[in-house]
């Protein structure tokens, strides 16, 4: 199975582009599940829902959707891993009802996370529920040079099937600081390395594309192989497609899909694009 999602699942910018015209605030989970098949989970990030919130969300999509919610910073960046344990387990009772449709739970470490520091991750991830596939994300460049720090790190994640988060982020690189969005965003996103490693089963990667549509092929050209050789091994892999702003990242998506020639329900036409057709018939 192959799953590919955005950054986010509600935004006002794909009214009418995506979603249908008339798609509320409320209903855009429901339109992106007709899309999508996953989701990467931005919003536990920043803030932790109520348990009403966790059960609307677990209603508005299909059987077959995965959400994928990262951990909450404060656990990562605030707390830095140590002393939450009561917490953390507080916060997985919350999350609990959406288990079910968790495809991976998203661990993503600051840059000052460096390998000395992996006991505490090991600790942290022990806490977690086994039954969770987990996926890591880290930003600290020794994690990088293909030294020993990087092969134990790997090493580790291979003998408890956590999935290495590959980002990358050379298209958006690639273009002039020309907007404020991308001069938002470069300031924002690691400039990292691509290391094109499948640790666990649920590989994932996050690929933060460039403003011209076309050209992020050649940027995601050897992921096309990539891709088709961790299906063929029978692994699942979840695929994030990101912009500057978002505001193209749908098409992105669609546009990736079609170079893959892999058959994925993001390849039908949007809410947006039935309406459309719906309307040209009268």
């Amino acid at each position: 199975m192959l799953y590919l999602g955005c950054p986010q699942w509600s935004s006002a910018h794909w009214k009418g582009r995506v979603f249908s015209s008339h798609c509320s605030a409320t209903n855009m989970l429901k339109e992106y599940g007709q899309i999508f098949n996953s989701v990467e989970g931005n919003t536990t990030f920043y803030a932790d829902p109520n348990p009403q919130t966790v059960l609307k969300w677990l209603e508005q999509v299909p059987d077959d959707f995965r959400f994928t919610f990262k951990i909450p910073k404060r656990f990562s960046h605030e707390m830095a891993l140590s002393h939450c344990q009561d917490e953390l387990l507080t916060w997985c009772k919350n999350m609990a009802p959406l288990f079910p449709k968790l495809g991976v739970l998203m661990l993503q470490l600051p840059a000052q996370f460096a390998p000395e520091h992996i006991n505490k991750m090991r600790q942290f991830l022990s806490w977690l529920p086994k039954s969770l596939t987990v996926g890591v994300e880290v930003r600290h460049w020794d994690f990088y040079r293909k030294g020993d720090a990087e092969r134990r790190y790997n090493q580790y994640l291979i003998e408890n099937n956590y999935n290495r988060i590959v980002m990358d982020t050379r298209a958006l690189f690639s273009e002039p600081a020309s907007t404020p969005a991308i001069v938002d965003a470069q300031q924002k996103k690691p400039r990292l390395p691509v290391h094109a490693i499948a640790t666990g089963d649920s590989p994932i990667l996050r690929f933060v594309g460039c403003s011209q549509l076309e050209s992020n092929r050649d940027f995601y050209q050897p992921w096309l192989t990539k891709l088709n050789q961790w299906l063929s091994e029978g692994k699942s892999p979840y695929v994030f497609f990101h912009t500057a702003d978002n505001f193209d990242a749908p098409f992105l998506a669609r546009q990736f899909i079609a170079d893959l020639e892999v058959h994925h329900q993001v390849s039908n036409p949007f809410p947006a694009e039935k309406e459309a057709k719906q309307e040209a018939l009268f």
